[in-house]
């Protein structure tokens, strides 16, 4: 209990008393790349351009919420002298490292706590499972403790009423001026649902909301950022702009989703459920990042609703964000790929083949079984702690699977084989990345050994990846069947043992890590972002 309460005082004291680590600090921020987030604005009519503000204001708010759920009071960083410090936590929403297993960078502060401030600072696992209320895992409650030091809950809309009551007044100006009568909708169910923590039917208005020219993603919608419990939604937002002519082009595969998922290589009864066919699969230009999906790795594309009952009515509305795609493409994965992959091999990198592995990444998540196969139990219930690496893991196999025979197919032209493969494995060293502490690296370590003990790839003493294709395309069926099974199965002690077991950095993927590293490539992107960006 010592240690305990001497950690809550380090931490609810701010940082002006803290120094820095020895970490390299300034390394750290020079390894996120600037990008400007643009997009062409004429194409608006005038009335989207009057929302875009009123977006990015609501985003803000949201941005705040998120450093109140992940760290607490954002004020605290500006008592830091050390400017490049100051940077590196407005990049991470806190004093941990997002991309190297949440390491503190600021002397003082003490591990992460697994609960962030979703829960209060000094609760166990114990304690929580002995707490009997109903709602205490609900996306949209916080746990705190009352006068007696007893936990409570709490709902957002009670915890965050102020923010949220300047969200729904900016959302009644956004609802005056929208034209789009499904955008319309969309806002005033959103109003509602920020008001009564029941997100059903803005989640409904928004898969109904086809013919908006731009689009807005707000709320709180992903729970990685809880790993106490992996039940906590996290407060995001972004403003995107849709690309009409290639969203155009990705029209007719959602018309192909049933088929897409009778072909998935597994038994029968790990592909039940039924894909919805009012899914959206299209391409927009994201023009503003806040909150969770800024924090850290930057999100390149979106798959919404979560909820389970709205995928099973209308499916989910698959966001791919090109201009981010491009960014770390040409930023990242192909300066990796020249570094470790066989030079004879590396003209298979392709910024369209990472275009498509992305695309069907969010597919795939669309696909397989929701309920276990026995017990009929939700997955993400019975796979605890080890749900959203393991739903990673599949989205990310099962995607390359599908590219791999939709290219077979003819359905997918101007890509081939070859190139799906190999700008994958590229993009494995991209994501190990991420370290341990997220649920993609999590998935991307297991992916790499997996395919490694399956002869995918060999690896030479000097640390040049070369693919044999061939073996490939077996390791992927094969990862994809098995990773279905154990969501199927609801095997939680199964995925925890081999997650435990692959799911490591061995030390020659350590060497080729420190060889990307040192060769200064980035480890991920960052935005110049806002209204004097777009011309606005």
């Amino acid at each position: 209990m010592k240690k305990t309460l001497s950690f809550i005082l380090l931490f609810s004291c701010g940082f002006a008393a803290f120094a820095q680590t020895d970490i390299d600090v300034k390394a750290k921020v020079a390894e996120y790349a600037y990008y400007d987030l643009k997009t062409d604005v004429s194409k608006l009519s005038d009335n989207d351009k009057k929302l875009i503000p009123i977006f990015i204001q609501i985003a803000d708010i949201m941005d705040q919420l998120f450093w109140k759920q992940t760290y607490g009071d954002e004020s605290d960083f500006k008592k830091i002298k050390d400017a490049s410090v100051r940077d590196y936590i407005k990049i991470n929403y806190g004093p941990w490292d997002r991309l190297d297993d949440n390491r503190p960078f600021v002397e003082g502060v003490g591990e992460k706590p697994d609960g962030c401030r979703y829960y209060p600072l000094d609760i166990t696992a114990e304690e929580y499972a002995a707490y009997a209320d109903p709602d205490k895992g609900s996306l949209y409650t916080v746990l705190r403790r009352n006068e007696k030091g007893e936990l409570t809950t709490v709902w957002y809309r009670d915890e965050y009423k102020a923010e949220l009551t300047k969200v729904c007044a900016l959302l009644d100006q956004a609802i005056a001026i929208a034209d789009d009568p499904g955008m319309k909708k969309y806002l005033s169910e959103r109003k509602k649902a920020f008001q009564t923590d029941n997100y059903y039917d803005s989640d409904l208005a928004w898969m109904d909301m086809k013919n908006s020219h731009v689009d807005f993603v707000v709320g709180p919608i992903e729970n990685y950022d809880d790993k106490l419990n992996e039940a906590k939604a996290s407060y995001e937002a972004f403003v995107l702009v849709k690309d009409e002519e290639r969203s155009a082009q990705l029209a007719k595969f959602i018309a192909m989703l049933p088929e897409i998922q009778k072909i998935l290589p597994c038994d029968p009864q790990y592909k039940t459920f039924v894909p919805g066919t009012s899914s959206d699969l299209n391409v927009y230009d994201v023009i503003y990042y806040a909150g969770d999906c800024n924090a850290g790795s930057k999100t390149i594309a979106i798959n919404l609703p979560n909820d389970d009952r709205v995928q099973a009515v209308k499916g989910t509305r698959r966001l791919q964000l090109r201009n981010s795609m491009d960014a770390k493409f040409e930023k990242i994965m192909l300066p990796i790929g020249k570094l470790v992959l066989d030079p004879k091999q590396q003209g298979y990198l392709s910024s369209d083949a990472f275009f498509w592995n992305v695309t069907f990444h969010e597919v795939a998540h669309g696909l397989g079984v929701k309920e276990t196969v026995y017990g009929h139990r939700p997955v993400d219930d019975a796979l605890q702690t080890e749900k959203t690496s393991w739903e990673e893991a599949k989205a990310d196999i099962v995607g390359l699977f599908i590219v791999c025979h939709l290219i077979d197919q003819g359905e997918i032209t101007g890509i081939s084989i070859e190139e799906a493969i190999t700008t994958y494995i590229a993009g494995l060293f991209r994501s190990v990345r991420f370290g341990a502490a997220s649920s993609h690296g999590k998935a991307n370590m297991m992916c790499f050994n997996t395919f490694k003990q399956m002869g995918a790839f060999k690896r030479s003493s000097d640390g040049v990846y070369t693919i044999n294709y061939e073996n490939a395309r077996i390791a992927i069926g094969a990862w994809a069947g098995f990773i279905l099974a154990t969501q199927g199965d609801g095997d939680f002690q199964g995925a925890v043992d081999y997650r435990s077991r692959y799911g490591v950095i061995g030390p020659e993927l350590q060497q080729d890590l420190d060889r990307i590293n040192a060769a200064g490539i980035p480890r991920d992107i960052r935005f110049n972002q806002g209204l004097k960006t777009l011309g606005l």
